[in-house]
């Protein structure tokens, strides 16, 4: 498995949110998952509603200043598992931990799980 380095963390840290975001609607849509249920899974991680979102998008946030202002999602330890080479619990850094974390959650969505399972509704999940 690849280690997280400082210059990872720093290049996630400059990314826009609203670079990423287009890769997130393909890859939900592909799936034939809606924005509906990609937008239900970002307000579970990080508290912000749709036109918060798209205020986000529209200044260009960075992932830095996106995850600086979201109130995370309490249940949000309980995403484990691997994505993009990574385990995500054992990431060290936290903001690229919580990077994974939305990944992992859009990855979910794409590979059909169910909402209850992707939101943690079930603590065992």
């Amino acid at each position: 498995m690849p280690t997280s380095t400082a210059h990872h963390d720093q290049r996630i840290a400059e990314m826009s949110f609203s670079s990423v975001y287009p890769h997130y609607v393909t890859k939900v849509k592909k799936k034939d998952r809606t924005i509906a249920e990609l937008h239900q899974v970002i307000e579970w991680l990080t508290g912000f509603d749709e036109s918060r979102l798209q205020e986000l998008i529209n200044s260009k946030a960075t992932f830095q200043d996106f995850f600086k202002q979201a109130t995370l999602n309490p249940n949000a330890e309980l995403i484990k598992g691997v994505i993009c080479g990574y385990r995500v619990e054992e990431i060290e850094n936290t903001l690229t931990r919580q990077v994974r974390y939305l990944d992992k959650l859009v990855d979910e969505l794409a590979r059909g799980r169910k909402m209850d399972k992707i939101l943690r509704v079930d603590s065992k999940s």
